[in-house]
């Protein structure tokens, strides 16, 4: 009898990878054929303001310079994201589980977790949506100590700090990225840093 149920859900499975690389592929195309930046006015009432999330799971076509203030960020266990800002000079500024607010190298920002890639916010264009004075916030706080929390305080309530320092606080990947898209008032969507 398990067998069967074993089955079912392996084809659900399936089905489900299926429509989310049908719904990228969908996002791809609307790209190349619009040559203007998609707002949150261009949005149907039911769509997202993320367009494309940050996966190694699918190929991401849009390679992304970085720019200095450019949100970016890598996969944790395949399930969450952490997040961080570009400063420059191939060098991101991240909060660590211990709540040590530094500086570090492409290589060291991915070398713990398990994704291969670091994705960069942009816009439908291509366009990291970038703020130098948040990069310029995040560098006056290096080798700081924040009281890290997983759930209530950690890498994108940093990230979301330096972008407004008087907003509420936020904990997760997708909220840091839906204030993102209402801050810049662009459709999200995380491509691959060409770094």
């Amino acid at each position: 009898m398990p067998l069967p149920l074993l089955w079912l859900g392996a084809a659900a499975s399936a089905l489900a990878v299926k429509t989310l690389a049908d719904d990228r592929k969908r996002q791809q195309g609307y790209r190349a054929n619009n040559f203007r930046a998609k707002t949150l006015a261009d949005l149907e009432r039911h769509e997202s303001p993320i367009a494309i999330y940050p996966t190694d799971m699918f190929y991401t076509e849009q390679l992304v310079k970085p720019e200095v203030g450019a949100i970016v960020c890598c996969g944790i266990g395949g399930v969450l994201e952490h997040s961080g800002i570009w400063i420059g000079d191939n060098t991101i500024v991240e909060v660590d589980g211990n709540g040590l607010i530094k500086a570090v190298s492409v290589q060291r920002f991915t070398q713990t977790r398990s994704g291969d890639g670091i994705f960069i916010a942009c816009d439908s264009l291509g366009r990291p949506l970038v703020s130098e004075l948040a990069a310029q916030k995040a560098i006056e706080q290096i080798y700081q100590v924040i009281n890290y929390h997983l759930f209530n305080n950690n890498c994108h309530q940093f990230i979301w700090q330096c972008f407004q320092a008087d907003a509420k606080p936020i904990t997760t990947f997708k909220a840091l990225s839906i204030n993102m898209a209402k801050l810049f008032d662009r459709v999200i969507y995380w491509d691959k840093c060409d770094c």
